[in-house]
């Protein structure tokens, strides 16, 4: 009973609720400035921009090769069979290269037995054009019995001599070229170029002529759509060595070689193996 009634014993312990410490506001104030420091500094802390990785040099150095290779294809020119057939020398076609084209166009997918089949002897083929002939003097001297193969042909849709080269213009300079030679003689066009094929076979069928001159792809057509007979035909003249101007011949265009290839295997070496066609290297 020795405390006095004015102070009451809560009152004079610290920490309870009393009149309030100021060190404690101090500590509260001093807390929330630190709380506002650091989201003042939070927010003007600049955002932190990861950092692209430097190429290595081996991607450095890949673009620039391909640059560098792209630039030296450019320079490097591709040759084409009009260079390579410029620098070569003319050299007169013989039985020879005909038959060396055939077995490397039919090795690969034919037996042994086949390709033995599609080659020819050398009595099969007439004697080939040294370059210092014309046309007609050509003719003349692989026919010197022509006047008289002519006469004694009777037949129609077919004729006696077959020429094949690689356009319609080309057999039109051939058909003009051979006038000293075939005199009288009726000649037929047998290229795609403004004659329909109909027109050709209706010609065939109703007319009778000596010589076809024209394209394989055509003439094929026509043997395949039974509109020309080749049972008659003595002679087969290729306009071997014959350059256009890009300085190609007939066989180094793919289209025309393909469609003589065929004609050959198709019709013509059976009737050369046979006796009755001579095959010829103009």
């Amino acid at each position: 009973m020795s405390d006095t009634l004015e102070e009451p014993w809560w009152d004079s312990e610290p920490g309870t609720g009393g009149t309030p410490d100021p060190s404690d506001d101090e500590a509260i104030e001093k807390a929330s400035e630190n709380r506002t420091a650091t989201r003042q500094d939070s927010d003007s802390k600049p955002a932190v921009k990861k950092k692209r990785k430097q190429p290595t040099e081996c991607f450095l150095s890949q673009p620039e090769e391909k640059q560098e290779s792209a630039v030296k294809a450019k320079k490097r020119k591709k040759k084409t069979i009009s260079d390579v057939l410029q620098k070569s020398a003319p050299k007169p076609g013989v039985p020879a290269d005909l038959q060396n084209l055939l077995s490397q166009h039919f090795g690969e997918n034919r037996s042994v037995i086949e390709i033995e089949e599609l080659k020819l002897s050398d009595s099969c083929f007439l004697p080939a054009n040294d370059l210092t002939h014309s046309f007609s003097s050509y003719l003349k001297e692989i026919c010197p019995k022509w006047a008289k193969l002519r006469r004694n042909h009777k037949e129609k849709k077919s004729v006696v001599m077959l020429v094949l080269c690689s356009s319609a213009l080309r057999s039109l300079e051939l058909i003009k070229s051979m006038t000293a030679f075939k005199g009288d003689c009726r000649v037929i066009k047998l290229f795609a170029k403004h004659i329909k094929i109909k027109e050709q076979m209706n010609m065939l069928e109703k007319g009778m002529f000596h010589i076809g001159v024209g394209t394989p792809g055509r003439v094929k057509a026509l043997v395949e759509q039974d509109a020309l007979c080749l049972n008659s035909v003595k002679y087969m003249i290729l306009d071997w060595n014959w350059r256009d101007q890009k300085l190609r011949r007939m066989m180094d265009i793919p289209e025309i070689k393909k469609e003589t290839i065929d004609l050959l295997e198709k019709s013509i070496i059976k009737l050369c193996r046979d006796g009755s066609v001579k095959l010829g290297l103009f």
